[in-house]
């Protein structure tokens, strides 16, 4: 029963704000595969594990939890953030433009 602790990216359905990607999560490897049902065809687990998702505001506060229930982990840096591009709207009439305005 290892866990997974790391920092998730921001929503898809974010434009801007980065809203709980602060956070670091705990989150339980799963121990069994997922069956299919074979009436609905839904994928069901009989691991209970993998419903618990953990939420913490540091990455030390994580890694003190596992240790100190004695849960063996892995911790997953996140990937440096890219600077944000500035745009200009008046770069599009630009006359020295690429490609030139076709309206």
């Amino acid at each position: 029963m290892s866990a997974r602790i790391y920092k998730p990216g921001k929503s898809a359905t974010q434009s801007g704000a980065r809203g709980r990607a602060d956070q670091w999560l705990l989150v339980f490897a799963p121990q069994s595969p997922r069956s299919i049902d074979p009436l609905m065809g839904w994928t069901s687990s009989g691991d209970m594990k993998s419903q618990i998702r953990l939420s913490f505001p540091t990455r030390e506060e994580a890694v003190a939890y596992a240790e100190r229930n004695g849960i063996p982990f892995n911790v997953e840096e996140p990937p440096p953030r890219a600077a944000p591009r500035q745009v200009s709207y008046s770069d599009n009439f630009r006359p020295g433009r690429i490609a030139p305005w076709t309206h």
